[in-house]
């Protein structure tokens, strides 16, 4: 860039930030347009926003930051808006509070929040009565002057004796990991830099497997074996094919640990001798390309979850000396209305997490028996999984429950009676009564005639049919993963301002079964798009509202869900929330440098093939993006995201400002400190959540 380049760029960062002063302090920014070609196919396409990539450039940065300033700028009369929300969200959490603990190996573990903390407190105490609490780790002290801290649950090593946790601080999800001793409360000296945070302890109480990611590509590539004391770790596995990452797991018997390695599409595992970690894995089955599976220790003999000729999954059972597919005997077999989503075993139990019609269930087998059992919820619509099962000698099942309606809640379910015992309902506090609410299930036909569930809540007290009521409709709809009807203290804040709140259960998720996913990648994504927009139509043709008062909200794959309908159906909202949008399709798989592209061919498709790289042209929100009118939108992302980079959103806004007929607010919202997941604090990542929601409810005319 010339230094006249240079100074056009901070010229308008600095009109933005309102230190000029001839212009307006809301005067949008316009980054300058550098033509850079594209060929594929005998295709060109010229991407004028292609510079905004080189995040070392300090004109990007320029840039970046008078979006910031134009965002401020034009969202200030909100602010006293945006404090309101965040006090009323931040006072209905229980800011002393803990999770229900969970058993092992003689001890009970938790975490605890403290009033006025950011971070959580890991504890234990023995599981005697009058046991004192002992803290393994308060991740306030580590996060103490740092703009983002994120540390999950520690690895308890089997002896009790030590932790090893991980640590991000960067937000882009390179964990550090140290190594405490729980008797004197010191740090070792070992340490593992920039590794995954995936991570389990071998039985011999001295070795820890870790999974190291590509500095580059992101992708979780290789398993390395850490031995306390020893300089050098040793690599167990690395796995060569870039559209495959491996993960580590302990099986539920602590007999061994799998290796993982998993593409969207295929699977294959190795298992390793807890107790002999030094030994070569061995290969549990060959990867095969459509052939998934997951698997499970019995005792003498596996479990295996698989695909093989079951569309919806199957549970098969091998000998531990024979564990190639040859040897699969087929147990619970594939049901053509039933999703086998995962399962779990235990001494005396087979539990399958299971789908059907949108709905989840827990399915009991007694191993000894085969005697089987149903563990059903109540309500028209809810998501419940299994909780922390720690335990393999046990007849209780941990599992957690929440509704549109219903605060998250802690059942243990008694394996031999079925009978449920609630442990703990989240405490919602400033007045919360789930009776002022309702929620539904409701059925739509979809353009190609598809039966389409949408979940749906609102207060009892508003008029449904008034064709007037403000809607907030959010899906996902991408990787099988199911858009579920949870429960959500934040959005009360819309729901007691008199919104209705739907989440369509669109394809591309699993919720109706492997079917629903098939039918909505690769090929036939587009079913995504048209679903959520005919849902929509749905909830204005049943009179529940109209165009000018409905607000979408998607992130990640569903900040491109988001970019989709802007291009295909803008009319039909008067606001968009995209969060960390992943709105550059064509481009991003295109490019094998960028994080985590090659292992995403099977879900989006090859564009490498022309067939996919047609279709993913017809709908990547950034190339469809035209001289028309959008909605007010409000687009946010992360400088260290390491799933969407920034400058997918940075440059689809550019564009959109570029093309854009109508005169509806455009901003762009740059966290400069996180990464795909925003603020890591429990009460500082309401702040975002509170200046989204001001923007919705200033667009609807409600300002407090």
């Amino acid at each position: 860039m010339t230094s006249n380049e240079l100074s056009s760029v901070i010229s308008f960062a600095f009109i933005a930030l309102g230190l000029s002063g001839f212009a307006r302090a809301a005067e949008p920014p316009e980054a300058k347009k550098i033509p850079y070609k594209l060929e594929k196919f005998g295709q060109v396409r010229v991407d004028d926003y292609y510079w905004l990539k080189d995040r070392k450039n300090p004109e990007v940065m320029a840039y970046l930051k008078a979006e910031n300033a134009y965002a401020a700028a034009e969202t200030r009369h909100t602010e006293k808006l945006q404090s309101e929300l965040f006090r009323e969200m931040k006072g209905r959490i229980k800011e002393d509070d803990s999770t229900v603990p969970f058993k092992y190996r003689g001890y009970y573990y938790y975490k605890t929040y403290k009033k006025g903390l950011e971070y959580p407190v890991y504890a234990r105490r023995k599981a005697v009565d009058g046991a004192k609490e002992e803290v393994l780790l308060d991740v306030n002290g580590l996060a103490k002057g740092k703009a983002f801290c994120q540390v999950g649950f520690p690895a308890i090593r089997p002896d009790q004796k030590m932790i090893a946790y991980a640590v991000d601080t960067g937000g882009r999800r390179f964990y550090d990991v140290y190594f405490k001793d729980l008797g004197t409360g010191k740090l070792y000296g070992d340490k593992i830099t920039a590794s995954s945070g995936n991570m389990v302890w071998a039985n011999d109480n001295r070795t820890l497997l870790y999974v190291k990611q590509n500095p580059e590509t992101l992708r979780w590539e290789r398993v390395l074996a850490h031995e306390l004391g020893r300089l050098k770790d040793r690599e167990v596995y690395y796995e060569p094919d870039e559209a495959f990452e491996v993960s580590v797991a302990r099986s539920n018997t602590e007999k061994y640990i799998f290796l993982r390695s998993g593409a969207t599409l295929s699977t294959e595992y190795r298992i390793l001798d807890a107790a002999n970690p030094a030994a070569p894995p061995l290969l549990f089955q060959a990867r095969q390309p459509g052939l998934e599976y997951d698997i499970e220790d019995g005792g003498g003999f596996f479990y295996v979850l698989n695909n093989g000729g079951a569309r919806n999954f199957k549970v098969s059972i091998c000998p531990s000396s024979d564990t190639s597919k040859t040897a699969w005997s087929d147990i619970v077999p594939s049901r053509e209305d039933t999703l086998i989503e995962y399962m779990d075993v235990f001494q005396n139990w087979l539990v399958l997490k299971e789908r059907s019609k949108a709905q989840g269930s827990f399915h009991i087998l007694d191993r000894s028996t085969a005697a089987e059992r149903y563990i059903n919820f109540d309500e028209p619509a809810y998501m419940t999984d299994l909780g922390d099962n720690y335990e393999y000698r046990t007849d209780s099942l941990r599992v957690t429950y929440e509704s549109l309606t219903t605060p998250d809640s802690v059942y243990d379910v008694d394996l031999r009676t079925g009978d449920k015992k609630l442990m703990k309902r989240r405490e919602v506090m400033g007045g919360f009564n789930p009776a002022d609410y309702k929620e539904e299930r409701l059925w739509f036909a979809a353009r190609d005639g598809e039966q389409v569930p949408v979940s749906i809540v609102y207060r009892k007290n508003i008029k449904l049919d008034s064709g007037k009521n403000p809607l907030h409709i959010y899906s996902y709809g991408s990787y099988g993963y199911s858009s579920d009807p949870y429960f959500s203290t934040i959005r009360l804040s819309l729901l007691d301002r008199g919104f209705i709140c739907a989440i369509p259960h669109i394809r591309g998720g699993s919720e109706m079964g492997r079917r629903w996913y098939e039918e909505g990648r690769q090929l036939k994504k587009k079913n995504t798009f048209n679903d959520f927009i005919d849902a929509t139509r749905f909830l204005i043709a049943r009179g529940y509202t109209s165009p000018r008062h409905i607000y979408a909200e998607g992130g990640s794959a569903g900040g491109l869900l988001m970019g989709a309908v802007a291009n295909m159906a803008p009319e039909l909202y008067h606001g968009i929330l995209a969060e960390v949008p992943f709105v550059d399709v064509l481009t991003t798989m295109l490019d094998p440098d960028i994080p985590l592209t090659t292992g995403e061919y099977d879900e989006w498709g090859n564009p490498n093939v022309k067939e996919y790289y047609d279709y993913i042209l017809s709908y990547s929100p950034y190339d469809n993006v035209e001289r028309k009118a959008y909605p007010n939108m409000l687009v946010t992302t992360g400088l260290n995201d390491s799933q969407v980079q920034y400058w997918e959103p940075a440059k689809w806004v550019a564009k959109l400002r570029a093309l854009k007929t109508d005169k509806n607010l455009l901003l762009l919202k740059t966290d400069m400190d996180t990464g795909h997941g925003g603020k890591s604090g429990r009460f500082e990542s309401l702040k975002l959540t509170a200046f989204e929601y001001a923007f919705i409810l200033d667009l609807e005319g409600i300002k407090e």
